[in-house]
């Protein structure tokens, strides 16, 4: 290892390397190439300006060193020598190349530097005096800069596509078929039981992993597995473990490459194992809590009865985990159902569909239905993720607060607002609603209701329409007193049961049942011209009354 070669891993600090060759390719036509050693490949780290007989103290690995040639200046005749070390210096330093810059000290490199950098095998480059060393040091960081740049972009869109890999139906498949379109590399994910999960790549047979799985899953806390495989090709693999976070290796992931990865390539290694230890947290300790309330409560359908205050006390502990709560306390059932807008919309997989719920309400307790999704959350809800959820294209039915015990007739309540939602398209909330059967049956679903159940009377002239509604709707509110009606409205008793007969004719129904009086009643709640008018005048006598069907 050269002496001033920083402690690193082998890697670049930066991102981006830029070669030798890009370098000089960028600089300035009068820039010329004195001697060629062959290592345009090799990265730059810097460009550094010295004019130290011995600038290596302050050197870094890969760097480019300008001078003026003030340590070349011959005052006594070992020029030659002097050059030789100081070149051999420069090599055994790992510096990439030599600029020589002309003036102040020299019109031409001098001939004893040319032949030592051609002795040592390093690359020299002729600066004229028209060109500051500053222009040269700007130039390198604009290319590492734009270098950089790209990289950040093409990481953006690696990460982009990793998580949309996540959300897809099959996602650890998809994780390790996006990691190797970045990566030249095979891919192998294994579970902690050492048997293969998912797969990418011309991976190599499992019973020659066997050494490095052994030690990769029976190992703890931050580590790498390495190890060379030879026949049928060199190729170094690379065992990553899989963590809970109480370290312990739930899986791993191994890669296997013939040449070493670039730090870019590193990343999105680093962004995938990460990927599938949530992945693999999430189906094990992630899921403890919903899967001990679900066989519990199979188990042991009486526990909720509260007989057994422990039992009872621990599932409610249960229910909090699984609403990501730190101690038990009211949840809510929401029902979510797709507005008609949005009803055409492609769906998503079932994955992605149910981590969108579990994120947005911050629960594991959520369930994919035929009419949309039902979810148990401790938010409650508010108008911020109301809107979210909307503009999704979703509407929903928010539930009132309770408790474990009272989650099935909370649903049941949600499940019956349901559809005064569908056919509004308005969310609802439940502790908002008028508790009466008006309150619950909501304007659009009223005014559907009246538009059936009235619509030969609501058909009729306007002067005959509001006059029968009228005489319905005090005869009706009268419980059916032919007196009482008469003196509301003024009007003979003969003449209300003539017109409430011809009514019930009219709408063919019994208005001897109570069933039918209540239809009519709610649903003269909706019909705005229904209202008591004492100033109406009684219109024309309808048909003679023998003619008719008699309300008794």
């Amino acid at each position: 290892m050269r002496r001033n070669a920083p402690a690193i891993d082998g890697s670049p600090d930066q991102l981006a390397a830029v070669t030798l060759g890009q370098f000089l390719a960028a600089l300035p036509a009068d820039v010329k190439m004195v001697h060629d050693a062959g290592n345009g490949q090799a990265p730059l780290r810097w460009v550094e300006p010295s004019e130290l007989e011995d600038p290596t103290p302050y050197l870094l690995d890969g760097e480019f060193v300008l001078t003026a040639g003030l340590p070349f200046r011959d005052e006594g005749g070992s020029g030659t020598a002097r050059a030789d070390e100081y070149v051999r210096r420069l090599v055994a330093a790992g510096v990439a190349a030599l600029g020589f810059g002309l003036q102040p000290y020299f019109d031409a490199v001098p001939d004893h530097v040319v032949s030592a950098c051609r002795q040592h095998g390093l690359t020299l480059v002729q600066v004229p005096s028209s060109i500051p060393f500053a222009a040269l040091g700007m130039e390198f960081s604009k290319l590492l800069e734009s270098g950089n740049a790209q990289v950040f972009r093409q990481l953006a869109e690696t990460n982009r596509h990793l998580m949309r890999a996540v959300l897809s139906a099959r996602p650890e498949h998809e994780l390790l078929a996006a990691l190797i379109q970045r990566v030249p590399a095979w891919a192998v994910l294994v579970g902690a039981d050492g048997r293969v999960r998912a797969r990418a790549g011309a991976a190599v047979g499992l019973s020659r992993l066997q050494p490095l799985l052994k030690r990769l899953l029976t190992g703890s806390g931050p580590r790498v597995e390495t190890e060379t495989l030879e026949a049928p090709g060199p190729a170094m693999v690379v065992g990553h473990p899989l963590r809970s976070t109480r370290d312990a290796t739930l899986g791993g992931l191994v890669l296997g490459t013939d040449k070493p990865l670039t730090p870019a390539q590193n990343n999105v290694v680093s962004s995938v194992v990460g990927l599938l230890e949530l992945l693999v947290r999430q189906r094990t300790s992630g899921s403890l809590a919903p899967s001990q309330l679900a066989t519990a409560l199979l188990l042991h359908p009486g526990s909720l009865s509260g007989s057994n205050g422990r039992e009872l006390a621990s599932l409610q502990e249960l229910l909090a985990q699984s609403v990501s709560g730190n101690r038990p306390g009211p949840v809510r059932v929401v029902q979510g159902v797709r507005a008609e807008a949005s009803a055409t919309a492609a769906p998503d997989g079932p994955v992605r569909e149910l981590l969108q719920w579990r994120r947005l309400f911050d629960t594991k307790m959520v369930e994919l239905t035929d009419y949309g999704f039902v979810a148990v959350t401790r938010l409650p809800v508010d108008e911020s993720l109301l809107a979210e959820v909307e503009q999704l294209g979703w509407r929903l039915v928010v539930g009132e607060p309770t408790g474990l015990p009272g989650l099935a007739a909370a649903y049941r309540r949600a499940s019956a607002l349901r559809p005064r939602v569908a056919i509004a398209q308005r969310s609802l909330r439940e502790d908002e609603l008028t508790w009466s059967v008006t309150g619950l049956l909501g304007g659009d679903a009223g005014a559907l209701l009246a538009a059936r159940l009235l619509a030969p009377v609501l058909e009729l002239d306007a002067e005959r329409r509001a006059s029968q509604l009228r005489v319905l709707r005090s005869w009706l509110a009268a419980h059916g007193s032919w007196d009482a009606t008469a003196k509301d409205l003024g009007l003979h008793r003969n003449s209300v049961r003539r017109q409430i007969n011809g009514v019930a004719e009219l709408l063919g129904l019994d208005l001897g049942q109570a069933q039918a009086r209540a239809e009519l009643w709610i649903a003269l709640q909706y019909v705005e011209d229904a209202a008591p008018d004492s100033s109406a005048e009684e219109t024309a006598p309808l048909a003679d009354a023998a003619q008719r069907p008699q309300v008794r």
